[in-house]
């Protein structure tokens, strides 16, 4: 077994609790199993033997009856732990991602393709399932089983115990072989679906785009290409399970036919009971049975595997913001001040620092307008103010309070955000309002959609705030987006209000309801605006400009000119 292997087996709770109750049942299906062959070689025997009447094989029948019951009953239970311990590890693990995902590396997502995380965390998750529910139940019971049949047949037929414990290691060493063949098969082929997904998501997302010039088709070769990838890499992976069946298969059958022929010589020179030599012909294929199967079911289970590693790549990539052991209280940025203190940071895999010694004092209550070219690293800033980064040296603190010491989360509760473009789920008007606060009456949401400039949009769909968004339901315009970032703002009631270009993207008239909601949102709140215009800085108290990665202070009011020619 592998480290990523024994990694799975060990990966939660409830993994562990699995592989406990699979031993026990396990252990129990042997011993049963041995039971059962051997009650039935003696009614055999007894009736080839003429056995007086069937009244005298009528408990060993009865017996033979309630041992396959048990069974039966047993394999069921086998079958369902393993499905149910699937279940609960694959959620186990959908969790982790979604914790490092979400909560441990928000701000380092920017260089991970989403189709291929979203590949990881749906097909890739599901494809352990094979794992869990069938290829390490299989695993145990390959343990378990031949130990057992052997240590049963050693005393009645040594010559038979020999040739079996010298055959079924066999399989297990042409499994390790062909799975080392199968494994990097199995692992290009995850990749190429990984590939395909991001792909796919790519194209889907901007199908308006490909149709306005005209590269839809040269798309569409694109993804055939990547799909014919898929279909070859999975045709390789089919050839090598093919030839695995038939190599495990062919020991199997060789190992049988050798027993076979030994107790059928020993039986007809009378050296071997009958009762004996047909337990052991009925317990040979049962003892190359678990491997032929695990076998069979690693191949199965080869997708999970190969996905766990990139799960487990994803898990266990390291933060993107410390988390300190002792904890200090969120400073308040409503009562006091924010310093950023000689902050660097870079980007991996690009030349040179984005911000470079950026200093800044900013008052409580105050608004400041952040200016700056494209790529200045604004947006940089503002991830690091709401720790989403980390920097790579200097630091930020409020109040005294150094934030490398705060919880991260704790921090975030005091901040609204609006980027560029807000992300608008799919779910009605009220419940995207809600993300600010889950628990909001509609009241609320109501009184924080006005203050946003946004009751005249939402009361004119269909639904009103009951109205679908996002995929499946209304498109909203990019100035409505921003209305309903906005309103999600109000409900928060935040001390540090931090907008990122609010009306880049918008038309006149919407970008003047957005900045009236904006002067309402900021009034008697410290605020960051970080624009790439003067003209958008008009609420700012004071402005300050990024240029070569530091902080500048500018005048109240820069020149138009100074500043659009760095932009």
């Amino acid at each position: 077994m592998s480290e990523l292997q024994r990694r799975l087996a060990r990966s939660g709770g409830a993994a562990r609790r699995q592989l406990g109750v699979t031993v026990v049942l396990g252990l129990a299906a042997t011993v049963l199993l041995v039971a059962q062959a051997t009650l039935l070689a003696e009614v055999i025997s007894g009736a080839f033997l003429g056995a007086r009447s069937l009244g005298a094989l009528a408990p060993k029948l009865i017996a033979l009856a309630a041992i396959a019951v048990a069974r039966g009953a047993v394999a069921f239970g086998f079958e369902a732990s393993g499905r149910i311990g699937a279940a609960r590890v694959m959620a186990g693990l959908r969790a982790q991602m979604v914790e490092r995902l979400l909560r441990s590396r928000p701000g380092a997502l920017a260089a991970e393709q989403s189709g291929e995380l979203a590949a990881a965390a749906v097909q890739g998750v599901d494809a352990l399932e094979a794992y869990f529910a069938r290829y390490l139940p299989q695993v145990v019971l390959a343990a378990l089983v031949p130990p057992v049949i052997l240590a049963w047949v050693l005393p009645r037929d040594w010559e038979a115990a020999l040739i079996l414990a010298v055959t079924f290691p066999l399989i297990p060493v042409f499994m390790v072989l062909i799975g080392k063949l199968a494994a990097g098969a199995v692992r290009r082929r995850w990749r190429t679906l990984s590939s395909l997904s991001a792909s796919f998501l790519d194209v889907v997302s901007g199908l308006e785009t490909l149709q306005a010039f005209g590269r839809a088709a040269d798309q569409e070769r694109a993804i055939e290409g990547a799909s014919d990838r898929y279909r070859l890499e999975t045709m390789a992976t089919l050839r090598v399970g093919f030839l695995s069946a038939l190599v495990l298969e062919l020991l199997a059958m060789i190992g049988m036919a050798l027993v076979a022929a030994t107790v059928g010589v020993q039986l007809a020179g009378g050296s071997l009971g009958l009762t004996a030599g047909l337990t052991i012909l009925i317990l040979a294929p049962e003892l190359y049975m678990p491997l032929r199967q695990m076998g069979a079911q690693f191949h199965a289970s080869a997708d999970g595997v190969a996905a766990a590693e990139r799960i487990y790549e994803i898990i266990d990539a390291p933060e993107a913001v410390t988390r300190p052991r002792q904890l200090a209280p969120a400073p308040d940025p409503r009562e006091h001040g924010i310093r950023v203190s000689d902050v660097s940071f870079s980007y991996p895999g690009r030349p040179g620092r984005v911000l470079d010694g950026a200093s800044l004092d900013l008052r409580a209550g105050e608004t400041l307008a952040v200016l700056g070219a494209s790529g200045s690293g604004k947006t940089t800033l503002a991830s690091i103010l709401m720790r989403l980064s980390d920097p790579d040296s200097g630091g930020v603190s409020c109040g005294g309070v150094d934030l490398a010491r705060v919880e991260p989360a704790a921090w975030r509760e005091r901040i609204a955000w609006l980027p560029q473009r807000p992300t608008i789920f799919s779910a009605t008007v009220a419940d995207n309002i809600r993300l600010a606060d889950p628990s909001a009456s509609a009241e609320r949401v109501r009184d924080a959609a006005g203050r946003a400039e946004a009751l005249g949009f939402v009361a004119a769909l269909p639904e009103g705030f009951d109205t679908l968004l996002g995929d499946g339901g209304r498109r909203l315009s990019a100035g409505q987006c921003q209305r309903v970032a906005l309103a999600r703002a109000f409900l928060a009631n935040p001390s540090l209000v931090i907008l990122d270009e609010p009306t880049s993207n918008i038309d006149a008239t919407s970008a003047e309801l957005v900045w009236q909601a904006i002067e309402r949102l900021v009034s008697g709140r410290t605020a960051i605006l970080v624009v790439h215009r003067p003209a958008l800085a008009r609420f700012a108290d004071r402005m300050v400009e990024l240029r070569a990665g530091a902080l500048v202070e500018c005048s109240p009011r820069p020149s138009e000119h100074s500043l659009e020619a760095a932009a």
